[in-house]
């Protein structure tokens, strides 16, 4: 089952939802950046809508169309025995994500998505962590936005410290952007279901084997005034620092005692005030039936920024690692982090998936573990920079 020997399958790469909103802005950046001879697809349940983005994406040979449906099990496995990698766009990833992770750890076909759910990450793990080990799939969640930037920011530091020795790194996110009806709608359905993801948590720990000889934590810190970036700064109680602490876990370099923190960062200590409110009277909301479905209405899934306001937007990630006396400030930055800036990530993780020479791993596995040293040269070469702003 060894996906080196894997040739015969017919598409290197196949991407599901390619007509959603990020799923049409990933298509488009692989026909415009994709290397000769790739053999890749779309995918979705509507075979007239995907030949109408085949017609207008760049280049002269158009991708495969391919026809699945989230709710027939056989379509998804069909799909996955086409492909060596599969890159889905289709959210909620909690309602309809499964099955396709399914049939990828069932058929050895490396898998990734653009999740921010710790939900079905944990519930994927519990459940197609182990079958995807015995066939060598690669199962990789999170690979936009959430968790790109974070993941191999601390990555991309670590690398910059001493080995061997207790390391602490903080996370400071600064993002002007607007969002999608789509991540709306996901956002909106994970925080209704807190009591289901805290449950599955739980489950995983009972399944997850325990570091013995090295620690790796998240802390969630204190809102306080970073001097360090001259913000204010709120915990981030995001995906972003398990998926760090995931790549700790398993990655030595991270050494014998590791700590992450991430929060958002606020020049002005008003807007940090009012994003804390905001993001609780949201969350109180979801809570309702009625206040959700109002709420999930103010943006339809597949509705998004225009490509004005996305060339506007912009993020900033800032780190401060620490270990044996030595510091240093990294940063990652780049541009429109939910979909521009994702669409790049979520491309560039498929194709190093399919293309790159990369350490063998397989099961539940994160961008840093699978793919770290090769994924950041290519999205450095990309215009998504790293780079190390101070050192002492």
């Amino acid at each position: 089952m060894s996906r080196l020997r894997r040739t015969d399958r017919p598409y290197d790469i196949v991407l599901f939802g390619a007509t959603g909103f990020v799923g049409a802005l990933t298509a488009e950046y692989l026909a415009a950046h994709a290397p000769a001879g790739l053999r890749w697809a779309v995918a979705g349940r509507d075979g007239r809508k995907l030949e109408r983005l085949r017609e207008r994406l760049p280049g002269a040979a158009g991708p495969g169309v391919l026809c699945a449906d989230t709710s027939d099990p056989a379509s998804l496995r069909a799909l996955a025995e086409q492909t060596r990698v599969l890159a889905t766009a289709v959210g909620p990833y909690v309602t309809h994500g499964e099955g396709l992770v399914a049939a990828c750890a069932d058929t050895g076909t490396d898998y990734l998505d653009l999740t921010g759910e710790p939900e079905f990450v944990d519930l994927t793990y519990v459940r197609h962590d182990a079958r995807a080990r015995e066939t060598g799939a690669r199962l990789l969640h999170a690979c936009g936005f959430d968790s790109v930037p974070h993941d191999l920011g601390v990555y991309f530091t670590v690398r910059r410290l001493p080995e061997g020795v207790p390391l602490t790194v903080d996370g400071f996110v600064h993002v002007d952007a607007s969002f999608s009806g789509g991540t709306l709608a996901s956002a909106l359905n994970q925080v209704a279901r807190t009591r289901q993801m805290r449950a599955a948590a739980r489950d995983r720990g009972r399944h997850e084997p325990r570091l013995v000889t090295r620690r790796a934590v998240t802390a969630s810190g204190a809102p306080r005034f970073a001097r360090e970036v001259g913000s204010w700064v709120l915990p981030l109680p995001t995906l972003d620092p398990q998926i760090v602490r995931r790549s700790a876990r398993a990655l030595e370099r991270y050494g014998p005692d590791f700590r992450y923190r991430h929060y958002a960062a606020v020049r002005r200590l008003p807007a940090a005030l009012g994003g804390v409110a905001a993001v609780g009277a949201a969350v109180a909301a979801a809570q309702l039936p009625a206040a959700r479905r109002w709420l999930s209405g103010r943006l339809e899934p597949g509705d998004g920024p225009g490509a004005e306001r996305r060339a506007r937007s912009s993020f900033t990630v800032r780190f401060v690692g620490e270990g044996a006396g030595r510091r240093v400030f990294t940063q990652v930055s780049g541009g429109d982090p939910g979909y521009g800036e994702t669409a790049k990530m979520f491309a560039e993780s498929a194709l190093s998936l399919a293309l790159d020479d990369l350490p063998e791993t397989a099961g539940q596995v994160t961008t840093a573990v699978a793919m770290g040293d090769a994924l950041t040269a290519r999205l450095s070469a990309a215009g998504i920079g790293f780079r190390v702003a101070a050192s002492f």
